[in-house]
């Protein structure tokens, strides 16, 4: 609809209202428990947003304030709708999604991360994504063994 059949301030305002939508990932969707109930809670935060911004008078500013909303839920209704629940294996012989693995790096740094979806992985907080390099070479390994990611070994430690 043309911006002049809408009481808008400006085709710019109007520009304001729609944004491009979220990247989703071409990977399969793995998710843990947590994982599920973290875009089930994202998506369900989205959609009253939205709902707040749809009670505003003001046709622009009801725009403006319901383009995010309207962004996320499309992101987080589609994450929801694709995602594969794969609890990790009761075996801890070999580094598996859901697992937490604590690694060392060939300059003596020791870290632990546990392995998740993409959306739930959060490096800071002990988390990365399973289609992260790192998880990468570490999934289906054994304690004791030795992985390159570049030029640099890691040596795991533990699986739990």
């Amino acid at each position: 609809m043309s911006v002049a059949f809408a009481k808008e301030d400006s085709a710019e305002a109007a520009s304001e209202t729609v944004l491009p939508a979220r990247p989703i990932s071409d990977r399969a969707n793995l998710v843990t428990e947590a994982g599920l109930a973290m875009l089930q809670a994202e998506l369900a935060s989205a959609q009253q947003a939205l709902e707040a911004a749809n009670l505003l008078e003001d046709i622009n500013e009801r725009r403006r304030q319901s383009a995010v909303p309207v962004r996320d839920a499309r992101y987080f209704a589609e994450r929801v709708r694709t995602a594969q629940l794969t609890p990790a294996t009761a075996s801890t012989d070999v580094v598996a999604f859901g697992h937490t693995v604590t690694f060392e790096r060939d300059d003596g740094r020791t870290q632990t991360f546990r392995i998740v979806g993409e959306d739930e992985a959060n490096p800071a907080q002990g988390s990365i994504s399973y289609a992260s390099p790192v998880a990468a070479v570490l999934l289906g390994k054994a304690i004791g063994d030795v992985v390159l990611l570049g030029p640099r070994e890691l040596e795991i430690l533990s699986i739990s």
